[in-house]
């Protein structure tokens, strides 16, 4: 197993603990992971499925931390915990037979809205109080976490915005809709992990020190989070909203 150089492995131990802090909250950490490991060298199948493995540790970090908190409905995301599940695990096969990058257009004008929406409605943190689950309810509750989980594995962008806009339209809070969020986000990394383990691409020796660090980073921005509440979470997902929106078009439009 290679090891990376010393300067190389300092760069990615800083890079990963703020690539967790901002991911643990709202997501979009592999816009900081993702570069960093490119910059290695390695080849860009290898530099996903070593990402994961990071994202992996930092999204069980926070779920560990949201869970102990008090923050995550148990009942709601052990019911779309497996929809997740499997949902990523279908996407992440999936990408081996189709291309991804049609969804990108698709994925900025999403996005786009959803930054629209926070920004337009005025003093909207949620309303702390979950919504009653008709059945028609759970049912589109279910179908979102099986497509964000197969999205995640298939494409990725953009999925921890997708998953907290979601729990915020059911009725929670920032700060819970950040912790529930994470749960389903653990679960399509664990199962998009598992997938590239399987086709061997996965870089320990660079993968386990930026993991570690950002198991430092993910549990002091999810105590964070925690502590200060909306006043912390909802800003932080309007900037990384807005940085994914800027990624995705820079890349649409090269």
């Amino acid at each position: 197993m290679e090891w990376p150089a010393l300067d190389m492995l300092l760069f990615l131990i800083a890079a990963g603990f703020v690539a967790a802090f901002i991911d643990s909250v709202v997501g979009g950490g592999g816009l900081i992971s993702v570069p960093a490991l490119m910059l290695t060298g390695l080849p860009p199948g290898l530099v996903l499925g070593t990402n994961k493995l990071g994202g992996t540790l930092s999204s069980l970090t926070s779920t560990v931390s949201f869970f102990r908190s008090g923050k995550i409905h148990k009942k709601i995301s052990l019911l779309l915990f497996p929809l997740s599940f499997v949902g990523a695990a279908l996407g992440t096969y999936t990408v081996h037979l189709l291309p991804s990058d049609f969804l990108r257009p698709l994925v900025v004008g999403l996005l786009i809205v959803i930054l629209i929406y926070t920004l337009v409605k005025k003093n909207w943190n949620g309303s702390g109080s979950l919504k009653p689950m008709t059945p028609l309810r759970r049912t589109g509750l279910a179908a979102c976490a099986f497509a964000l989980g197969f999205y995640d594995g298939f494409f990725g962008p953009g999925t921890g915005s997708f998953l907290l806009f979601l729990f915020l339209m059911i009725g929670y809070d920032f700060v819970g809709a950040s912790a529930n969020a994470k749960v389903l986000n653990f679960a399509s990394n664990i199962a998009s992990l598992a997938s590239f383990f399987l086709l061997k691409s996965v870089h320990i020796g660079y993968g386990l020190p930026m993991g570690l660090s950002m198991i430092v980073g993910a549990y002091v921005g999810s105590q964070l989070a925690i502590r200060k509440g909306s006043t912390y979470v909802k800003p932080l997902f309007i900037g990384v909203t807005s940085l994914l929106i800027g990624k995705q078009l820079w890349d649409l439009l090269l």
